[in-house]
């Protein structure tokens, strides 16, 4: 399993979906886009902005169950891709032992910013769906693209349709 940092709670536009964006800590440093409900992409965002709620939402409603029964969420995996459907487990430990719970990837990851828990992924979902982030060039130099203007313009002042002539 690969660590992966929860990186961002998107938009994707044309469609208005939201998606969670996790990235690879080491290694290839590979970008995991997932899409996600509403719902869901809103408790991540109000995990992730510390938001406290008067009453739990439910993510907050299921952490507080767990620990009443002597349960703390260890970790999250998302251990499979099938289909364009993602399958992620949430490990918890306490005084009962290690139990693994199967879940959807957006609720793991809502629950794993909420108890700062780390998120893994599996190798194999990294190697299908993940992806390397072309680094931005640098922003080009003002004085060298003002050149470029004024070469432009100083074309575009000179010339004349005789110039075209064969």
């Amino acid at each position: 399993m690969i660590e992966l940092e929860l990186v961002a709670v998107r938009v994707e536009l044309p469609s208005n979906t939201p998606v969670v964006v996790l990235k690879e800590l080491s290694g290839l440093q590979r970008t995991l886009s997932i899409f996600i409900g509403g719902p869901e992409a809103a408790a991540i965002a109000f995990a992730l902005e510390g938001v406290e709620t008067p009453r739990p939402m439910t993510h907050d409603l299921l952490i507080n169950v767990a620990s009443e029964l002597g349960f703390v969420l260890s970790w999250v995996d998302i251990t499979e891709l099938r289909d364009t459907t993602y399958y992620a487990d949430l490990h918890l430990s306490g005084q009962g032992g290690q139990r693994n719970v199967s879940a959807r990837p957006s609720d793991a990851l809502a629950l794993a910013v909420r108890v700062g828990c780390p998120i893994y992924c599996s190798e194999e979902v990294l190697d299908e769906a993940g992806f390397v982030e072309e680094e931005i060039a640098d922003p080009p130099d003002p004085e060298r693209s003002e050149a470029i203007v004024d070469e432009f313009r100083n074309f575009i002042e000179h010339v004349s349709p005789e110039d075209f002539e064969s």
